[in-house]
């Protein structure tokens, strides 16, 4: 745990630890192979089964009565006010305790995209009242359905239209890449409501939050990644969806800057994910290296094996600095997009470098399941993708650079 965190931020991991042992780690022993093994977790559609998303369920709602589950929600929408330092170092514990196995603990704490978030901040009351409560409660979950087919990081490709009608609009379009996806209740959908504005890349995109059981909302398809039986990432579609306008989040067009703020959390998020995974992969391979024993000696005790692990512990913490430093300035109200960009390049690379580290330490057992690194290296690459690739972000610093509005 850092020295630089307050005593407030020391108490609520302690608690926070607790929880996962108690409600995560306990409930994947229990539950054993039906969370563990892909041909009971997923059904023939790749969507979980409804015992896990029973699980899933359970771990939000007995999260959210401990006051884990919102404590990062901002307090005027019911949550507990924490900031994004908490938020920082709850996920690094997360993923540092639970590894890659126990991935019921990405319930214990709400996703930006997923769950109760700051985006509502900017949802009328209406809206709020129809549908916050279950979000904050755990019992149900929404999803960020932003990316299409030919609008990813160039998000003025955008297709799915919104057209106008007597007291509300239309909503029609296909989404793509979309987290949770195939298990969401909800839906908060981007599409183009002002086509010139959006041909000027001057706004004109809105989002609406539409029920995924509205008649026109269909799951096409789940997106199975690395030759999975099933995911976490859904084609979605929509045909004449009808939303009302007390649906829309703020005003007509100004979606785009809701979905920026939800990426710059989605990247400090990965970048807590990245240092957490790393963490637990570094203990994995020195815990092997120095109980096993080769040609007479600890396997730690070659430099070949010693000196990558030293190296790795040294990125590791640099990242931990660089993650813990972008949450001081979101928290302090400084821009902070940049830093929170350099983060998440940083700190996703790394973990992806250490976690392959830690495999070829452990040798063909570090490849095996039974471990779990190969799950943890294949989930470090998805993220090096996800809220901005690593050639996305090096776009972003690169133009800060030219620009003279950085010292680096």
């Amino acid at each position: 745990m850092s020295e630089l965190l307050s005593a407030q931020n020391r108490e609520i991991l302690d608690g926070l630890r607790d929880f996962l042992n108690a409600e995560v780690l306990a409930r994947h022993r229990e539950a054993g192979a039906l969370l563990s093994d892909p041909r009971q977790r997923y059904g023939p559609d790749g969507r979980h089964v409804a015992a896990v998303e029973e699980h899933r369920r359970a771990v939000r709602t007995a999260s959210a009565r401990a006051g884990y589950y919102t404590m990062c929600v901002p307090e005027e929408l019911g949550g507990g006010g924490q900031g994004a330092v908490t938020m920082y170092a709850a996920w690094e514990l997360i993923n540092r305790l639970c590894g890659s196995g126990g991935w019921l603990g990405s319930e214990v704490v709400a996703h930006w995209a997923t769950g109760p978030s700051v985006v509502f901040a900017r949802a009328g009351q209406r809206l709020r009242d129809t549908y916050l409560d279950r979000l904050l409660s755990g019992e149900q979950t929404m999803c960020f359905a932003m990316s299409e087919p030919g609008a990813g990081s160039d998000v003025w490709q955008m297709s799915t239209r919104a057209v106008p009608e007597a007291g509300g609009w239309r909503l029609t379009g296909v989404k793509q890449w979309i987290s949770n996806g195939p298990h969401a209740d909800l839906a908060i959908v981007f599409a183009v409501t002002d086509p010139e504005r959006v041909r000027a890349r001057a706004g004109g995109i809105s989002a609406f939050l539409v029920p995924t059981d509205a008649p026109g909302f269909q799951v096409d398809s789940v997106i199975g990644l690395y030759g999975q039986m099933g995911g976490e990432h859904a084609i979605l579609s929509l045909d004449e969806v009808r939303v009302e306008d007390w649906q829309l989040f703020g005003e007509p067009g100004g979606g785009l800057s809701l979905g920026l703020d939800g990426i710059a959390t989605g990247r400090l998020y990965n970048t807590a994910k990245g240092v957490g995974l790393a963490r637990w992969a570094l203990r994995l391979a020195v815990d092997f290296a120095t109980e096993r024993e080769t040609f007479g000696t600890r396997l730690f005790d070659n430099q070949g094996i010693s000196f990558p692990l030293a190296d790795a512990a040294t990125r590791i913490h640099a990242a931990h600095l660089m993650g813990l430093h972008a949450a001081e300035l979101v928290d302090a109200g400084r821009p902070a997009l940049t830093e929170v960009a350099m983060a998440k390049l940083f700190a996703t690379e790394m973990a992806t470098d250490v976690i392959d580290r830690a495999m070829q330490t452990l040798g063909g057992m570090g490849i095996t399941t039974e471990v779990g690194l190969a799950k943890a290296w294949q989930g470090m690459r998805t993220v090096q993708i996800a809220d901005g690739s690593s050639e996305i972000l090096k776009r972003l610093i690169s133009r800060r650079l030219a620009n003279g509005e950085m010292s680096g």
